[in-house]
């Protein structure tokens, strides 16, 4: 007797997609952040949003339009599926954010705008990084990093272009701690490279009061170093940490 054969059928490729596509763009575009980046255009700071960047666990980043046409970068913090618990670490101990809850939404809000505060304090340091512009809930905007319209790659998708490139990246980590803040996630995945090394992310730096500041700062120049170890530049760490603290 013939196996009777399921009347079910395989969802369309396009009807696959399609699902895919909204349920990603209701994990970041919740009506929350709906608001606020209703809010950036009536303020006149975006008038659209143009592609992603990049999309990650935590936070999506696209490529926004400012009202006066020029580009900018939209950073938005998941709300609804981001496990941030698991990054109190990097809240804990920094005094700026001692009064934040301890729910997912507030966590998320902490994490936002400690982006916006390093980066604010990178600027006035002269590090290589985005220029803060605005922040509200989950939502930061910054300054658009690349080159005719395009973003620059990271590191990690192009090899570094020699001793130049290691030596502005460790002159901005010491510019930082000299500034009070660690980044405490640096590696070749974030840094993007320009006619310069520009360093980003910076939601889980630290103040250098935080109690793992120092354990954190060892671990971003292990990881640039042994990156740049790969690609034949050598440096020694303890060296290299002396001369940050300097």
């Amino acid at each position: 007797m013939a196996r009777r054969v399921s009347r079910r059928k395989k969802p369309r490729k396009e009807e696959y997609q399609l699902k895919e596509r909204m349920k990603v763009e209701n994990e970041v575009f919740d009506k929350n952040t709906l608001l606020v980046l209703e809010k950036l255009i009536k303020k006149g700071i975006i008038s659209a949003v143009d592609y992603p960047i990049s999309t990650g666990k935590e936070a999506n980043v696209f490529r926004a339009t400012s009202a006066s046409g020029t580009f900018l970068v939209v950073k938005i913090y998941k709300i609804t599926t981001t496990p941030f618990f698991r990054r109190e670490e990097y809240l804990d101990g920094d005094p700026r954010f001692e009064k934040t809850k301890r729910s997912p939404r507030a966590i998320i809000f902490a994490f936002a705008h400690k982006e916006f505060k390093n980066l604010a304090v990178c600027e006035k340091a002269g590090v290589h990084s985005p220029k803060p512009i605005y922040c509200d809930k989950n939502v930061v905007v910054m300054e658009f990093l690349g080159k005719e319209g395009l973003p620059y790659a990271t590191m990690n998708m192009v090899a570094p272009r020699g001793e130049n490139d290691l030596a502005s990246i460790l002159d901005d980590i010491k510019k930082m701690y000299k500034n009070g803040i660690v980044h405490a996630d640096i590696s070749e995945y974030n840094v993007v490279l320009g006619e310069v090394p520009y360093i980003i992310d910076f939601g889980q730096g630290v103040v250098t009061r935080h109690p793992n500041a120092e354990r954190f700062l060892e671990r971003d120049v292990k990881n640039i170093l042994r990156y740049f170890e790969k690609h034949g530049i050598v440096r020694d760490l303890k060296e290299v940490l002396e001369w940050i603290k300097r």
